[in-house]
């Protein structure tokens, strides 16, 4: 009895959540998602990073989105500079995540610092879905690990694959990067609005791409947040009688 106590989290509400659980939970996200990290490998050496600087960033930056717009911008002929403010611009959302995480973990101060590195995405989607603490701090342990070991990991291997197979473009391997975004993207998009967001970006950044230096449409492309937002609290200020004039106008 006591052993199952132990390898349990018990919630307010009474409800139960084992500690395997949510190690598997974890290790599933921290796999899955560690392992792309081989596509930015690939693309950090295709577009002329050196295999130092390739592995640096997963090292230090280690968030997939900033890395790579950082790489394509430098891969498409960008401005290091420019490359630079637009992953900036996209990890800027990680602060925000460090807010609310910060509370619920209410880590020692001394740990903190090293905590933060593991602030990012996966690791507040599997934080935020646990009942307590306790289960948030192990979700949060085990999934910053596995995904900063295994992420490192397949760095390095793709940055080392693309040296020995030279060129990238030429295997079509310069696409890896883009494609593994989208692909972690699209679940993300559940409300028509967040869709809208993403369309409107595609479209901004597509469309601006010809006549912007490289980088720059990135950063354009953010305004499809506050563009759709503003939309959609335009439709909500609509009084239904409003909506109902409408609908007769159009028929």
């Amino acid at each position: 009895m006591a052993q199952h106590i132990a390898l349990t989290n018990q919630t307010a509400d009474g409800a139960d959540k084992p500690d395997a659980a949510v190690v598997r939970d974890a290790l599933g996200v921290g796999v899955a998602v560690g392992l792309s990290g081989f596509a930015f490998g690939v693309t950090s050496a295709g577009s002329g990073l050196g295999l130092l600087q390739t592995c640096a960033l997963s090292l230090l930056v280690f968030t997939g989105a900033s890395q790579f717009a950082l790489v394509g911008a430098l891969a498409a002929g960008g401005n290091p500079f420019t490359a630079a403010a637009g992953a900036l611009f996209l990890g800027v959302r990680n602060a925000f995540y460090g807010l609310r995480l910060s509370q619920l973990l209410a880590l020692p101060r001394a740990v903190r610092p090293f905590a933060a590195q593991w602030v990012i995405d996966e690791t507040t989607a599997v934080t935020l879905a646990q009942p307590t603490r306790r289960a948030a701090r192990l979700g949060f342990t085990v999934t910053g690990l596995s995904l900063y070991a295994l992420w490192n990991l397949t760095t390095l291997l793709g940055a080392l694959g693309a040296r020995a197979i030279g060129d990238t473009r030429a295997w079509g391997l310069d696409a890896a990067g883009p494609a593994v975004f989208l692909a972690l993207l699209a679940p993300m998009l559940k409300t028509a609005t967040e869709r809208a967001v993403a369309g409107l970006a595609v479209l901004l950044g597509l469309g601006l791409l010809p006549v912007l230096p490289a980088g720059v449409p990135v950063l354009v492309a953010a305004l499809a947040a506050p563009l759709a937002l503003f939309a959609e609290g335009r439709r909500g200020d609509r009084t239904p009688q409003e909506d109902l004039d409408g609908s007769e106008e159009n028929r």
